[in-house]
């Protein structure tokens, strides 16, 4: 076991970590607790300590943006930690690559006060990367992944999730809390496209039938329940 009596937890047990990618970019600040940073030692991959959630959270457990972590240190005082990591994916929740992409409180005249430089990506083309991560774990497993437990454990542990994280956007949307909502979705997104991936259906297939529905009005068939016809 890898002694951490170095690292110097506050008194709520937490550590702050900044996670760089290896090129040396910063891509986001999370926290850990002792738990967490024996599991990342332990999988070689990130777990952090969700202050809103009260549990341990692994860094692309549903996203599939993992991160392998490469080293681990922490600073002269111990009360903060550096992980550099090899990045798979995205870092930052909104679909950029960092968490700290092109928002400037400070900077040249041209990028003063929260000016988006990146533009986000689209999100067919999230959606479709993050798919290709869950098509490359099924062809190429990797020890510890998320997506390979659910693929190991088959079709009905994939369908229970889809049920699960479908309730828990239900909750969240009846707290009334955005971010809940938020997170929730992302988690549903994910494990709905695990469920494609098991049946080897592309976003691509679901996309073409929103078009379809939308571009030959076959949502006509609402109308004689509701006399309106949906627009999208």
């Amino acid at each position: 076991m890898i002694d951490i009596s170095m690292v110097k937890f506050d008194d709520n047990g937490l550590v702050p970590a900044i996670i760089q990618e290896e090129n040396g970019q910063v891509l986001m600040l999370a926290y850990m607790n002792k738990e967490s940073l024996e599991k990342t030692l332990e999988t070689g991959y990130t777990w952090f300590y969700s202050r809103s959630r009260k549990k341990l959270w692994n860094k692309g457990e549903t996203s599939g943006n993992t991160q392998k972590v490469l080293e681990i240190s922490y600073d002269c005082d111990g009360d903060t930690l550096l992980v550099k990591v090899h990045q798979t994916g995205v870092a930052c929740h909104t679909g950029s690559y960092t968490c700290f992409s092109g928002r400037k409180l400070v900077g040249s005249e041209n990028s003063i006060a929260l000016v988006e430089e990146e533009k986000k990506q689209p999100l067919a083309t999230v959606i479709n990367e993050l798919y290709k991560v869950i098509q490359d774990r099924q062809l190429h497993p990797i020890e510890g992944s998320y997506t390979n437990y659910l693929f190991d454990k088959g079709q009905d542990k994939i369908l229970k999730k889809v049920g699960e994280e479908a309730a828990e956007v239900i909750i969240a949307s009846k707290n009334m809390k955005k971010d809940e909502i938020t997170y929730e979705m992302g988690d549903l997104w994910y494990h709905c496209l695990v469920l494609l991936a098991f049946h080897n259906i592309s976003p691509e297939t679901i996309f073409r039938e929103l078009m379809n529905r939308r571009q030959g009005g076959s949502y006509h068939k609402f109308e004689g329940k509701t006399g309106i016809r949906p627009e999208m």
